[in-house]
């Protein structure tokens, strides 16, 4: 993002005093580790099998190094420069600085402390992380034997004095401190030992269970071997963090060189966090802050294991029994009616795709039989987060190399993707891909397809709308919709999207689309406007929506507003929310819950009641790329597109919104004073993953995959209800 990393939020005379702030919104960064509070939770809740709670935690800590590495740096960022504006919630950058570093802190220590719970109970499974000396005698031959030869060779032990600069610690790098004392003269030396990437964090030994070491333990264990002719007085490990946000110039002449730069310069950045072990004496702290010139920065004694994101290798254990039951996407029953040929079904009728639970196979199917297709001319991709595998890449090679017009608009500024893109660019480029980077100061976020096919005399346009992002490995577990469409004027308004990325050509005849940054969000006012006079008139006024964040003050402040008039609200919001519900005189109708649980909750859909007693029926029904941010709608190309097919409709609104609404098995509910409230199952617990993991697919047909009962679902004035 661009700096000053609160700029997001609006003029600071139009949002009233600080403490009216704190009064109406609650802070964008405590916010969000509540969320990741939340996803911690899952990793002691007993309903998980034991791996897949071990994933929850190395999410969690993933979760939070990317939060100092973006949101902590973002606010030193602003102390450095003396920006002195205030967040929404009327808190400065210094403030926020220590709110959410305190914050971090008790995460961290409850995460070592559920490591140490499932530590055991791995254990007891008989996966077992051992330390330096819980090897059985019988293994100590072979872990010696493997350290000579696998680790010892990689080792680069490097004394700290005068006559040897301190090397430099990569981000996230892991290094380990020893104190040496020369047995021949008991001269003192402090030497350290960096731990190469190219080491796994983990050493599976041989034999019966599973059974691995940390490979900073191993190297403690035999650093005997490292410095012969030395006494080991202490070693201890510590893990480094680096401001890794990327700054746009204005002034950059070639987007491309500037962010190849700029990748190799996050690696450098400035130390943000240094995380120790707690036995760390203390001269070597102060050194060690000296020479990452983090004298200022925020340090942390950690109480056990560091870098648990690196936890995630432990998961890829060959233990079904101890997680998820398998699953495998269905691929959609209204494209297998017509032989498989994606354009047919889609002519006959939108299509409306729901992944995880359908396979993203469907996506890539209908890219590749555009590129192999003779009769399609021109293909149009935009690519936000395309991921390390291939699949939509080579459809679009494979179009250009059979002759066809394509072009594939590449998002450089996508976070720690940039890199792979230049890559899929530079790939696409040399295929004959016409490669657009789109905007400088804006993100290209809107994932859309674009379709051109010579049908008889005429053209017709096919499209594809997402709400997540054309990434294989992310659509296993990311919960969104893929809309397909051939209605003219949505392929009319889908051109002028991308004439306006590739060509800053303003669009002026908009059918069906809106987007921002031109006028998403006020449509979304216009649309709340209308339910707030419905309410004013008597008639029947309701909102539901569903997002991944809400920050944006001013959209916040109109859904205040709703609420006061009589509108029902109800979000489904599952991290940053800095609303207030519930709060009488101001949220006192709006409704807030997060969904956390097996698949991540990803996809935006937003619906308004438009005063009809029956919201099934006539509801305004919308899907979109874009949460209720202020980047999303001012620093990003985005779309919101209505639903207007009835049988797509009533999927969106009556099964998939419903099934969020209704769930709770996975649900918390934000409370006024900003805590979560994890749902009580009740006495009919509905689990909405589980539902659709056993149903028959939105775009299909037919009974459960597996037997039992199963609710009917439908949204009724001011509720959604599961019907026998």
């Amino acid at each position: 993002m661009d700096r000053p990393t609160l700029a997001e939020m609006e003029d600071d005379d139009a949002m009233g005093e600080p403490a009216a702030r704190g009064e109406r919104y609650f802070n964008r960064e405590l916010s969000w580790l509540a969320f990741n509070r939340r996803v911690l939770e899952e990793a002691s809740n007993a309903a998980h099998p034991l791996l897949e709670r071990l994933r929850f935690l190395s999410i969690s800590a993933s979760n939070l190094d990317e939060f100092f590495m973006v949101r902590v740096a973002g606010l030193r960022g602003q102390l450095s420069q003396e920006v002195d504006r205030l967040s929404a919630d009327g808190l400065t950058p210094g403030q926020q600085l220590t709110l959410a570093a305190a914050e971090a802190d008790r995460l961290m220590a409850e995460q070592q402390n559920v490591w140490q719970s499932l530590r055991r109970q791995l254990a007891d499974s008989g996966i077992t992380v051992l330390g330096a000396r819980e090897v059985p005698e019988a293994d100590a031959a072979w872990l010696e034997a493997y350290f000579r030869e696998q680790i010892f060779p990689i080792l680069t032990p490097q004394a700290l004095d005068p006559a040897h600069p301190f090397p430099f610690i990569p981000n996230k790098g892991m290094s380990l401190i020893f104190d040496l004392c020369r047995l021949r003269d008991k001269a003192m030396f402090r030497e350290l030992v960096m731990l190469p990437t190219a080491l796994g964090r983990f050493v599976r030994l041989p034999g019966e269970g599973a059974r691995y070491m940390a490979i900073e333990t191993l190297i403690k264990r035999y650093c005997w071997l490292v410095f012969p002719g030395y006494e080991v007085r202490g070693a201890a490990t510590f893990r480094v963090l680096r401001d890794s946000d990327l700054e746009i110039e204005e002034e950059a002449e070639d987007l491309v060189r500037h962010f190849a730069a700029a990748i190799k310069q996050r690696r450098r950045g400035r130390v943000i966090r240094l995380e120790r072990e707690p036995d760390l004496p203390a001269e070597i702290e102060a050194l060690l802050k000296a020479e990452l010139g983090g004298a200022d920065g925020i340090i942390t004694e950690s109480v056990g294991f560091l870098g648990m994101g690196d936890l995630a290798a432990l998961v890829d254990e060959d233990r079904p029994d101890l997680k998820f039951t398998p699953f495998t996407p269905r691929f959609p029953e209204r494209i297998r009616e017509f032989g498989g040929d994606c354009f047919a079904a889609i002519r006959a009728k939108d299509i409306v795709v729901q992944h995880p639970y359908e396979t993203f196979d469907v996506v890539l199917a209908f890219l590749r039989q555009a590129a192999a297709d003779p009769d399609v001319v021109a293909i149009k991709q935009t690519l936000y987060r395309a991921g390390k595998q291939p699949g939509v890449i080579n459809a679009l090679i494979a179009a250009a190399e059979a002759g066809k017009s394509v072009t594939a608009v590449v998002e450089l500024k996508a976070r720690f993707d940039e890199e792979q893109n230049l890559l899929w660019a530079s790939a696409l480029e040399r295929a004959g891909v016409q490669v657009v980077y789109g905007f400088i100061d804006w993100k290209t976020h809107a994932k859309v397809s674009m379709v051109v096919r010579r049908e008889g005399a005429e053209f017709r346009t096919y499209c594809h709308f997402g709400t997540g992002n054309y990434h294989p490995i992310t659509a296993r577990i990311y919960t969104d919709l893929s809309f397909f469409t051939a209605d003219p004027r949505i392929g009319r308004d889908a051109a002028q999207m991308f004439n306006y990325v590739t060509g800053y050509l303003e669009p002026t005849d908009m059918e069906l689309v809106c987007m921002s940054p031109r006028n998403l969000r006020g449509r979304l006012f216009e649309l709340i406007d209308a339910e707030i006079a419905a309410a004013r008139a008597g008639k029947p006024a309701a909102l539901w929506a569903k997002m991944n964040s809400l920050v944006d003050p001013a959209i916040i402040e109109k859904l205040y507003e709703a609420s006061n008039a009589g509108v029902r609200i109800e979000l489904i919001i599952r991290g940053i929310c800095c609303l207030k519900p519930g709060v009488p005189g101001m949220g006192e109708l709006i409704r807030v819950k997060s969904v956390v649980g097996r698949f991540l909750e990803h996809s935006r859909i937003w619906a308004f009641g438009n005063g009809a007693a029956l919201p099934n029926d006539d509801a305004l029904l919308f899907i979109s790329s874009a949460d209720w941010m202020p980047r999303n709608f001012d620093r990003r190309v985005e779309y919101m597109l209505p639903i207007l097919n009835p049988t797509v409709h009533m999927q969106v609104l009556d099964q998939v919104m419903v099934a969020n609404l209704i769930d709770t098995e996975q649900s918390w509910e934000l409370q006024a004073d900003g805590s979560y409230r994890r749902l009580e199952p009740g006495a009919k617990p509905f689990n909405l993953h589980r539902y659709f993991m056993t149903n028959a697919s939105l775009s299909g047909r037919g009974a459960a995959l597996k037997g039992g009962a199963v609710p009917r679902l439908s949204l009724s004035r001011g509720a959604a209800v599961a019907r026998d």
